[in-house]
């Protein structure tokens, strides 16, 4: 890439019962090695207000992007990622669905985990993750009091997204990298194996809970840092 030519930006989108603090741990990474980068703010109402929230998003940065997400945040961007500025995408323990698929229709597809006997009613038509779930099956390799607290400020989710189908799979015509949690006791680990595996995507295992983003930030960085450089290199 030519000194003219922007850096590649960095848009990380987070998953379910989440905001975009989750990646507060990984963005200090990207930004200590000179990376542009943005953290979306998704409502998690739907499937299209997610990926319309990534879009203003997207419309914003004039150059080149590589599109990060975090469980339902890969369905999020598998739709939002045909984005002509998109040049790649990474999923992290993520979701991505083929065209008329479904986050439900994956989950759906291998012996649920654990951590899916943890999601308990929030209200009408909406959906949480007990405390118990964040501390034993989301974030059991963070400390409790943190497990506890990201269980206090998670938003509730429909669950009607489960149903929301995407229309164009951007990972068919990205380059792709998938990072799988191997400990994962929320989102089957042979779920996201396959994922990996039908994206023919770069992949990469942590040893760690759904929530690499927090318990290992770094390595989950070094993965985004590997992607942006394999953008910039082919500019």
């Amino acid at each position: 890439m030519s000194s003219s030519e922007p850096s590649p930006t960095v848009v990380l989108v987070h998953g379910a019962w989440a905001d975009g603090s989750s990646w507060r741990l990984v963005i200090p990474y990207l930004m200590n090695k000179g990376i542009p980068v943005v953290a979306v703010q998704n409502p998690t109402t739907s499937l299209a207000a997610d990926v319309e929230a990534t879009k203003l998003v997207l419309d914003a940065i004039k150059g080149p992007v590589v599109l990060v997400g975090h469980s339902w945040g890969g369905a999020v961007i598998a739709q939002a990622g045909n984005d002509p500025k998109v040049e790649a995408l990474v999923f992290v323990a993520a979701l991505p669905p083929k065209v008329g698929e479904s986050v439900g229709d994956l989950v759906g597809s291998h012996p649920a985990p654990p951590g899916l006997s943890q999601i308990v009613k929030a209200g009408p038509g909406l959906l949480k993750l007990s405390a118990e779930g964040w501390i034993n099956d989301v974030a059991q390799d963070l400390p409790e009091e943190d497990a506890r607290l990201l269980a206090v400020v998670q938003p509730p989710l429909p669950e009607a997204t489960f149903g929301d189908k995407i229309t164009e799979a951007a990972w068919a015509t990205r380059p792709n990298w998938f990072i799988v949690s191997a400990s994962d006791r929320v989102v089957s680990i042979e779920l996201q194996r396959e994922l990996a595996k039908r994206l023919n995507a770069t992949t990469i295992e942590l040893k760690a809970s759904h929530l690499s983003i927090l318990s290992q930030p770094q390595a989950v960085a070094d993965v985004i840092i590997d992607a942006v450089d394999a953008v910039a290199a082919a500019s």
